[in-house]
């Protein structure tokens, strides 16, 4: 019992290096332009960087990137839709 106890603390941390790993693996996959309007996008922009939307689906394996007014269009969309109903 006591080195489940000690051991947690290891599993835990290989847990999150799994999944730090698996997200890593992904970066790969980020589109170099805006998944809707094809706005190009430069990764080593720190504005760009910190403002555009990351959309990953681990599932599929797909990464789609969206550009500010894109993502705010996509949200307007959604409140409109959700007044309707």
């Amino acid at each position: 019992m006591v080195r489940k106890i000690k051991n947690k603390p290891t599993l835990d941390k290989k847990r999150a290096q799994k999944e730090l790993q698996a997200k890593l693996s992904m970066f790969d996959r980020l589109p170099d332009e805006c998944s809707a309007c094809c706005e190009p996008f430069n990764k080593t922009d720190k504005e760009m960087v910190t403002t555009w939307n990351v959309v990953v689906r681990n599932e599929e394996k797909v990464v789609r990137l969206y550009c500010p007014s894109c993502w705010q269009h996509a949200i307007n969309v959604l409140e409109d839709y959700a007044q309707k109903e």
